[in-house]
Parts: structure tokens; C-alpha cells; sequence
């Protein structure tokens, strides 16, 4: 039986013509991440804190160029005629047979010692509780942990009663071993080594023979060094500011600190018969954050690269 298979044609498809209401429409631009959308109220607000922190500083600089009585005859927020800041100067670090330079030196010597040797010390443990496992891990991240929500004020009578005891106070080793010790400098340091060292990296250079010392030193290290610099200007920062451990460690004025030796400065009017320098004071309170200012310009971009390591996964 002979069949035959029908061929439908197919069928013509003629263009249809859009309606109007299905017409293409401009497409509204939305907020993305390369033009973010505009906020009044966020800008405001960062213009009030932005006013907030720029006001001591130019109250600083501006009283800076006033003598004594100007401070006193003058508007806070602007210049006095009498523009005395190179005088100020001179007198600041001449003053008292330029104790002050003896102060800045000992500042240097313990940021250089204890804020480098804190920087040290935590980029060496977080980097091992970073890439290393151990018995006793996990109780050691619990006593950084609850180091680092301890403040320091809580330590410094204890501090002082064992220094006492070993015939440390009055020394600069007072200042100096207190420093060394950086929880947050540990955990932030930790947090870092984490993301930042692939441990593909550290075992592949253990397979060609590397040792540990050679891997952290030629490999790790330099991998490390945003974390490090933010570690340090954290570090720099709180032992240059420190206040109130040497106040207590403390007796001789030729080991002061900047701040406990401006302080001393700013007390001379409450004692009988001392003499104001409030200007000195002042001009001393400006260049003691000259140096803080260029180190955080100087290492800016070190600084904000190690804070934003680890927020993005590949």
C-alpha cells in the first residue's frame, strides 16, 4: 500500500507592528556603584563632623601665632596683630634649657622602641595563630579577645605595683615594656595574615624545600606590609599620645614624654609662684602633632589598603 506524505507549507510570517503602548520607553539610570545616588542628609552630616574635627585643629594653629596676652585680648577662632609664631617657636625649644627637645627625643624612643617592638611582636603571633594550628588555639583567640576589651587605664596600677617590685619605675623601661604589648596590633594582625597569605603559597614553598623562617621572611613578610603599617600607626599613635602610664611610672622630668611634660608645663600657673607659658604650651601641643600628621600622609595609602584588605572575596 502506497502512501504519500503531505508537505504543509510554512506559513508566512509577516512583521507585526508594535502597539503604542508597547513602544520602547527611556530606561530610567539607576544608582550604581560608579554614580552612586546623592544624600542631603549624609552629607550634612559628614560636613558636621568634618567642622567638628577640623575646629581644635584650627584653634591650634591660629592661637599658635598669639603671644601671652594676645591669648587672652584676642578672639579664639582669629589672629591677633601681633604675629608671634617663629617667636613662639624659638621660645618653646629653648625654654628651661630646651627640655622640650629632651622630651620630643624620649617620645621617639618610645615609639621607636615600644610601638616598632609592639608592631613586631604582633605581626610575628598573628601571623602564627594565623597559619599554624596548635593545642590551646582557641583559648588563646579568647584571651586576645578579652585583652583587647580590657582598657589600659584597668592595667596601670597593677603595672606600677610589679614595676615597683622589680625596681623599674622612674625608668624608661617603665614606659618601654608596657608598650610592647598591642592586643588589638595581634587581633588585627591575625584577622589580616588570614586572608592576606594564600596557604597554597606557604605549602608550595615548603615543597621546593623552603624552611619557615625563609617562607615568612622572603614570602609572607612582604604580603604583610599593609597590614603592618596600619598596625604601626595605631601603635605610633597610642604610645605617642600615652598619658597616663607615665604619669604614674614617672618622677624624673628629664624622662617625661611630650604629654606629661606640656602637662607640667600647664601646672606651672597653679603653683605659687610659676609662671604662665600657656603660649608655649600651645605652640609645644602643635608640634607635637606635626609629626603624627605626616606620618599618617606619608603612609596613607599603605594605611587604607590594610584596613579594606579581606572585605572582598574573590
Amino acid at each position: 500500500m502506497n502512501t504519500t506524505t503531505r508537505t504543509e507549507p510554512n506559513p508566512v510570517k509577516t512583521p507585526r507592528t508594535p502597539t503604542p503602548h508597547l513602544r520602547s520607553r527611556p530606561t530610567r539610570v539607576r544608582s550604581t556603584v560608579a554614580r552612586p545616588r546623592k544624600s542631603v542628609l549624609l552629607t550634612a552630616l559628614t560636613a558636621i563632623v568634618l567642622i567638628y574635627s577640623l575646629i581644635p585643629l584650627v584653634w591650634l594653629v591660629i592661637n599658635a601665632t598669639k603671644t601671652q596676652e594676645g591669648l587672652f585680648t584676642s578672639f579664639g577662632l582669629w589672629f591677633d596683630g601681633d604675629f608671634a609664631l617663629w617667636s613662639n617657636i624659638h621660645d618653646t625649644l629653648t625654654y628651661n634649657d630646651g627640655i622640650f627637645l629632651r622630651w620630643l627625643g624620649n617620645t621617639l624612643l618610645y615609639v621607636v622602641i615600644g610601638a616598632g617592638g609592639a608592631t613586631f611582636l604582633a605581626v610575628l603571633g598573628g601571623y602564627g595563630l594565623a597559619k599554624y594550628n596548635f593545642p590551646g588555639k582557641r583559648g588563646v583567640f579568647a584571651t586576645v579577645i578579652g585583652a583587647v576589651a580590657v582598657p589600659g587605664t584597668a592595667l596601670a596600677v597593677p603595672t606600677f605595683l610589679m614595676f615597683s617590685n622589680l625596681g623599674l619605675t622612674n625608668t624608661p623601661w617603665a614606659v618601654i615594656i608596657p608598650s610592647l604589648i598591642s592586643p588589638f596590633g595581634l587581633y588585627l594582625m591575625w584577622t589580616f595574615a588570614s586572608e592576606a597569605i594564600p596557604t597554597e603559597m606557604i605549602e608550595a614553598a615548603r615543597v621546593d624545600g623552603a624552611s619557615e623562617f625563609r617562607t615568612f621572611f622572603r614570602i609572607s613578610l612582604p604580603l604583610l606590609a599593609p597590614g603592618i603599617v596600619t598596625v604601626l600607626l595605631f601603635t605610633m599613635v597610642a604610645t605617642w599620645n600615652n598619658y597616663f602610664l607615665p604619669l604614674i611610672m614617672l618622677k624624673d622630668p628629664d624622662w617625661y614624654p611630650l604629654t606629661l611634660g606640656l602637662h607640667a608645663w600647664n601646672a606651672q600657673a597653679e603653683t605659687a609662684g610659676g609662671q604662665p607659658v600657656f603660649n608655649l604650651v600651645i605652640t609645644g601641643s602643635l608640634l607635637t602633632i606635626l609629626p603624627l600628621v605626616a606620618a599618617f600622609l606619608l603612609l596613607q595609602r599603605y594605611w587604607q589598603s590594610g584596613l579594606s584588605a579581606g572585605s572582598v572575596k574573590d
